[in-house]
């Protein structure tokens, strides 16, 4: 995962006083994944990130970029 998700889903948690246990039962998933999300595993799952996000009024979309190619 990203670091700026990482730190906005922190973020947001502590600034409500909320613990990750307490983020895990309203988000509806479990408290390993918020663990999961919070120390940056690199594979989650896009709709439990969203779940998560939601509560935040928030979530994960495609952003378009340029690739650079190397050469």
């Amino acid at each position: 995962m990203t670091e700026p998700l990482i730190e906005f889903v922190k973020e947001r948690r502590k600034t409500l006083g909320l613990t990750q246990k307490d983020l895990a039962d309203r988000a509806g998933v479990g408290l390993r994944f918020i663990r999961d999300l919070e120390q940056g595993k690199a594979s989650l799952r896009l709709d439990k990130v969203n779940q998560v996000l939601a509560l935040f009024g928030r979530r994960m979309e495609p952003v378009a970029f340029e690739m650079k190619l190397e050469t």
